[in-house]
């Protein structure tokens, strides 16, 4: 694992509070997905930046066992105008450890990846991690997402 330094971003989306207990976190993400892409959030976000979409994990309770919110959201160059409905909010820069998910989406490789991120022993500061859905991503059955997991 090796650390490296990213800069702040704004972004503006759609959000869920959830948990991993009892797997919910797989139902309520998934059902934030499909609301993200059903009400085509992404072309209501004023400001947008770029084409990728982030899953943002942040509002931890404690580590990963505890509740958290959920965030898919695109950057945005302004926090100025935020949609009724919707939340903005600066991922902090900082030191990340950056893990890719490879394999096929519809087969859990992004949940499969976050299993083994939770046993890796990575220094965790539980503010702020996120998934990049970008162009490596668009062919479900063989994506590529890059990880980013704030660290200490």
């Amino acid at each position: 694992m090796k650390k490296q330094e990213l800069a702040s971003k704004k972004v503006i989306g759609i959000w869920v509070r959830t948990t991993n207990h009892e797997e919910q976190a797989l139902t309520d993400i998934q059902a934030l997905w499909g609301r993200f892409m059903s009400e085509e959030i992404m072309s209501k976000i004023p400001n947008l930046i770029g084409s990728e979409i982030y899953s943002i994990y942040t509002e931890y309770e404690g580590d990963f066992t505890k509740p958290y919110t959920t965030v898919l959201a695109c950057e945005v160059s302004s926090l100025d105008e935020i949609p009724e409905g919707m939340k903005g909010l600066e991922i902090g820069g900082g030191d990340y450890v950056k893990f890719v998910a490879k394999g096929n989406l519809n087969e859990g490789a992004v949940g499969n990846a976050w299993m083994e991120i939770w046993k890796s022993g990575a220094d965790r500061r539980y503010t702020t991690d996120f998934e990049v859905y970008g162009a490596k991503s668009q062919n479900r059955e063989d994506a590529e997402v890059d990880i980013f997991v704030a660290v200490k």
